[in-house]
């Protein structure tokens, strides 16, 4: 059972930047990982995933605005978040696909207020 544990929510004013970050439990390197958000109403939506080799993939509302970087040797993924805009806020949850496996991070709450 893999775990994941994420950091770096909090509140935002419009226009500046919050950094994210997903530690996993696991010493297996993990294939691909990646970010998702939920706003209220909505529907769980992809924000950003990078597979073990670097290669990335944007949701196109955040692409040039947010940036999605890994760290192999702890199987921790980072997710930087400039230009905020009030759209952003949600839930972000950290996801993590190992051996075709999914596994979900509690979430950690991202506001940005206006």
């Amino acid at each position: 059972q893999v775990q994941l544990v994420e950091s770096g929510g909090g509140l935002v004013r419009a226009g500046g930047s919050r950094r994210l970050s997903c530690a996993a439990s696991e010493s297996r390197l993990i294939n691909v990982m990646g970010w998702y958000r939920q706003a209220p109403g909505k529907q769980r939506e992809l924000v950003a995933t990078i597979t073990n080799g670097g290669r990335t993939n944007y949701a196109g509302s955040v692409k040039g605005r947010f940036t999605i970087s890994r760290d192999n040797t702890r199987n921790t993924v980072y997710l930087q978040m400039n230009s905020l805009k009030p759209e952003d806020t949600a839930v972000y949850f950290c996801h993590a696909n190992l051996f075709g496996k999914d596994y979900w991070g509690q979430g950690t709450q991202v506001t940005v207020s206006s």
